[in-house]
């Protein structure tokens, strides 16, 4: 699992973060960022789950 960010897209709603804080984080202006690009097994759903709750679609999750 890979995953990228369209920081242009995101509204800083934090749906990432509240989800998946192990993998996600906003900067000073909300907008989303990667904290850690290896998404461990632990955290696979989380980072699903904040993809799917994102409002602007700005979680890509990349399989294979």
């Amino acid at each position: 699992m890979r995953i990228t960010v369209d920081t242009d897209r995101c509204v800083g709603a934090g749906q990432c973060v509240l989800n998946a804080p192990a993998v996600f984080d906003q900067d000073d202006d909300g907008v989303v960022e990667i904290q850690d690009p290896a998404v461990t097994p632990e955290d696979r759903d989380a980072v699903d789950t904040a993809a799917t709750l994102c409002p602007s679609g700005a979680i890509t999750v990349h399989r294979g």
